[in-house]
This record gives C-alpha cells, sequence and structure tokens, in this order.
C-alpha cells in the first residue's frame, strides 16, 4: 500500500505531535507514503466561504500533483477530507469547471484528468487496510478505558460528496477502530456536531460554548479522553477547553483529547511520550495514569 501523503498545514506546524504520531503508526503498519512537500493548503472551507474558484483551483493542483504520481492521497485532517472531497466532486460533475481551473496549473506543467482518490486515514484502515489486520498490531489492550468519538463536521457532512452512500461504514469508522483496541465508545449526539473552530474568530462566544459542551458532556458520561480524526478540532477542543470550562462549566472541564494516530500508537505499545502527549493543553496525564492501572 503506497500513498502520496499530505499532512495538512495542522500537522506540520501547530499540533507537530500529529504528524510524528502518525509516522511511527504507518512505520508500524508498512503502510508506504511519499510526502506532497509541494502541496497547498486545502482552505480549510474558510477559503471558499470568500473565494470559492480560488480555493477549487488549490485543491485540484494537489490532486493534479498526486495524479502525476500515479498515487491515491492520504490525509489525517478530517477538515482536509471534506474540503478536497467537495472539490473533487465539483470539479468532475463540471468539465467546463474543471477546464477553466486547467488552465490556471499550466504554468506548474500541472493538468488534472480526474482520476485521483483521496481518502483519510482512518477510511483507509477500515476499508483497505482492514480492522482485524489492524488488530493484528497491538500489544497494549485498552480495556477498561472509555473513549468519546469526535469526527469533526467536515468528516461526515455532506454525505452526498464523501461518499457515505458508496461506503455506509463510514458511519461508525471511528467508533470501530475504537473498538478495536478494546477500548470501550462513549456513545453521545455530540460526536458528530462542529467543534466550533469554524467560528472562532466571529464568534468566541458561541465557539467556547461548543467546546464547553462537547468536552463537559464526555466528562459526564465517563470518558477518560476524546477521541478525533481531525486536528483543528483538537486545536478547539484541547486549545480552547480552560477558557470554555472557565465561562460555561464552573465546576472544571479536564478532558484530554487525543488524535486518532496517539490512540493507534498507544495499542502498538508506543510511549506517550513517543506520540507527543506532553505537547497538548489539557494534561493526559490522568488518562495516563487510567491507562497504567489497566496494565497491571
Amino acid at each position: 500500500m503506497k500513498y502520496a501523503f499530505w499532512p495538512g498545514c495542522v500537522a506540520l506546524g501547530a499540533a507537530p505531535e500529529l504528524y510524528t504520531s502518525t509516522k511511527l503508526v504507518l512505520g508500524k503498519l508498512g503502510i508506504e507514503v511519499q510526502e506532497m512537500g509541494n502541496a497547498s493548503c486545502t482552505g480549510s472551507g474558510v477559503l471558499q466561504e470568500r473565494n470559492r474558484k480560488l480555493g477549487d483551483t488549490l485543491n485540484v493542483r494537489t490532486f493534479a500533483q498526486a495524479e502525476k504520481m500515479g498515487l491515491p492521497i492520504m490525509t489525517i485532517c478530517s477538515t482536509c477530507q471534506g474540503v478536497m472531497s467537495q472539490a473533487q466532486r465539483a470539479v468532475t460533475r463540471d468539465d467546463a469547471y474543471l477546464a477553466e481551473i486547467n488552465t490556471y496549473l499550466k504554468d506548474e506543467g500541472l493538468e488534472y484528468k480526474g482520476s485521483t482518490v483521496t481518502k483519510h486515514l482512518l477510511w483507509i484502515l477500515v476499508e483497505e487496510y482492514g480492522i482485524d489486520k489492524l488488530k493484528s498490531h497491538f500489544v497494549r489492550d485498552l480495556s477498561g478505558l472509555k473513549l468519546a468519538p469526535f469526527y469533526g463536521c467536515y468528516m461526515v457532512r455532506p454525505s452526498n460528496a464523501l461518499g457515505f452512500a458508496e461506503h455506509p461504514e463510514r458511519e461508525r469508522s471511528l467508533e470501530q477502530v475504537i473498538e478495536a483496541t478494546g477500548a470501550s465508545v462513549v456513545e453521545y449526539r455530540n460526536s458528530r456536531l462542529c467543534c466550533g473552530f469554524p467560528i472562532l474568530l466571529i464568534n468566541q462566544q458561541n465557539a467556547l460554548k461548543m467546546v464547553s459542551t462537547h468536552t463537559g458532556t464526555a466528562q459526564e458520561l465517563g470518558a477518560h479522553a476524546m477521541v478525533t480524526p481531525c486536528p483543528l478540532c483538537h486545536l478547539n477542543l484541547d486549545g480552547y477547553q480552560a477558557k470554555a470550562a472557565k465561562r460555561n462549566r464552573p465546576g472544571g472541564i479536564e478532558m484530554p483529547v487525543l488524535h486518532l494516530p496517539q490512540l493507534l500508537g498507544l495499542a502498538m505499545g508506543f510511549s506517550p511520550e513517543e506520540l507527543g502527549m506532553k505537547k497538548h493543553m489539557v494534561s493526559t496525564s490522568g488518562f495516563e495514569e487510567a491507562l497504567t492501572a489497566r496494565a497491571r
């Protein structure tokens, strides 16, 4: 298995622990990747609100690079997956639009023909690698731990652009992976809602309310941690949790938020330090104590 790997801006900047843990996990799984060092930011949906054509052009440029490499794209960001899926749908359903965008790529010697497939690591594990094969690499049983999934809205909406009709297993892909580690899934409706990041700069009050609602609900339901495949969700739920709790939950919230590859890495036997968990804003020490207690 080989992919053109686009880590996304956040994993290469604000959340380097995601990049580090992903590389450790991919090495253990034997999944080969060729990093796309010249790919563009997807626009995160924010650019698209201002200039949809520019956002689509940046993504088609990335598709064309992968197409030239002859490889599908792997991403580790729910937001990247959602935005890229929408761009792909837009240009493959409108030949004239694709032709126009290709005129902007000519100077780089690029032309997109429409064949690139983009898949989040989560989907690759469930649909291509296989849960049973994934479990064969786990050496640490996480039984007894309770984990709350948090997809990130771009990973679940709009479902027609994300291929849910063709791949219904995507509905519970994160739950499947959590269960494969031996941990229990905390079921709650918040898991598929927006984290609040897209409105953080224009309506911080509501964004912080979302953070406190999601993390506070997970805590009330007994979760030891949340798990997300979206680094932007991680930035918001982890980075703004203390501020959100101060405004909305006087009793306090202390809910660790794990990146998906960190969860996989723990099940594979890597240490929290190797997986960069000390870089989180919300301390993972309580979660680590629970993890250690279950290993005795």
